[in-house]
């Protein structure tokens, strides 16, 4: 009963969980930073289709835009390690772009931070360019994400970039200049993945540290018992060799590992970037009740209120999702409520009583996602909405 509550109130907030396993697109581009001396940024990009293959058609069952995510590899990785998180996130509707700098012996993780946040802004353009595969299919939603040395970069770009709205990292290891110095310059909501049995870049001086010096009012630490550095990606041989020179050794499988990170990743992305209540829901459930992990978290994702009167509900329509400038709220005739949202840290951006068929601007609140609640004397409903 519980469940279809929850489902309930997304579908009225104009939520819908993706349950689209999408088939995965490819192109490659090469961006050019013209701030830093025409850098050139060679990406790989992929994106959801309804045929596998390069160069091939966007999924023509998504019709509107969905959430970028920028990815960074680790210390002389290639961004090939990493499709268990590209067919993770794609395969449920997000397009992801790995920039293949800084693979040397002698990486600047300045340099890749830069890389990983121009990367975002890159893609988005493509969204407006009406010769891209990506034309018109580009949220301003996205995530900044990392393994090791590009997780520490994440941290480096989510820090000089407020453009980025949230922040997913993989056994983050310390950068220069330092990613947990960075870390509290950092408002995005966070989540963090550290293996407890990773001895390239232990949790205790890297992820914990950069962790607890967040600044962001809604972030989750994922402890993995058992798990590795390397095991957050694909076999790695350059990333194994490093790992068997240190101890401990990992106590659970690659696949057991990712395993986690699946139950984990997309929900916690689907809430913060596409508001779906449901899937925050979901993570919060699954968090307080894993065995496989150790946690940390200062927030709630989805705190819904019980409804009074479902078929008063059925009558309530808020749209669009995501919306821009404004939300028209269609109630029940002769009905008042007071409407109120807030940010997900709580402060309250608008609070006022409607009724019948009412126009809601909200031009003055900045891009995110909110908590909105509507109570009278026969309904109290909350849900999510996202501001582009």
């Amino acid at each position: 009963m519980r469940n279809v509550l929850f489902v309930l109130l997304s579908l009225l907030s104009g939520i819908t969980e993706t349950a689209h396993a999408f088939q995965i697109g490819h192109i490659t581009a090469t961006f050019i930073d013209s701030s830093r001396s025409n850098r050139p940024v060679a990406t790989e990009i992929y994106y959801p289709s309804d045929v596998a293959g390069d160069n091939v058609a966007f999924s023509a069952a998504i019709t509107g835009k969905v959430p970028a995510i920028s990815f960074g590899h680790g210390f002389v990785m290639t961004y090939d390690a990493y499709f268990n998180i590209r067919n993770a996130v794609v395969a449920q509707g997000y397009i992801i772009a790995f920039p293949k700098t800084e693979g040397t012996l002698s990486p600047s993780h300045l340099d890749f931070g830069k890389d990983l946040a121009f990367v975002l802004k890159s893609v988005l353009k493509l969204g407006s360019t009406t010769s891209s595969l990506l034309y018109n299919k580009v949220d301003t939603m996205n995530c900044v994400m990392g393994h090791s040395m590009g997780a520490g970069a994440a941290f480096l770009a989510a820090a000089s970039d407020n453009t980025i709205k949230s922040m997913v990292t993989f056994a983050a290891a310390e950068t220069t200049p330092s990613a947990v110095s960075a870390a509290s310059s950092v408002t995005a909501p966070g989540l963090v993945f550290a293996g407890v049995n990773d001895c390239v870049a232990p949790p205790a001086t890297n992820q914990s540290l950069m962790y607890n010096s967040l600044a962001s009012a809604c972030k989750q630490y994922i402890g993995i018992i058992g798990g590795s550095h390397c095991q957050m990606a694909d076999a790695s041989a350059t990333c194994s060799f490093g790992e068997a020179t240190c101890t401990p050794t990992p106590t659970i499988s690659r696949a057991f590992q990712q395993a986690v990170i699946d139950t984990y990743l997309v929900p916690w992305l689907n809430y913060h970037l596409k508001g779906d209540c449901v899937s925050g829901n979901h993570f919060d459930t699954k968090l307080v009740a894993d065995a496989a992990i150790n946690y940390l978290k200062n927030c709630t994702l989805c705190a819904t209120a019980a409804v009074d009167n479902n078929s008063l509900i059925s009558t309530i329509t808020i749209a669009p999702h995501p919306f821009h400038d404004a939300l028209r709220i269609t109630l029940p005739q002769g009905k008042k409520y007071t409407l109120s949202i807030l940010s997900v840290t709580g402060v309250q951006v608008y609070n006022a009583e409607i009724t019948n068929d009412d126009l809601v601007t909200l031009s003055s609140i900045p891009a995110g996602v909110y908590l909105y609640q509507l109570l009278g004397n026969d309904v109290n409903h909350k849900g999510v909405i996202v501001k582009e």
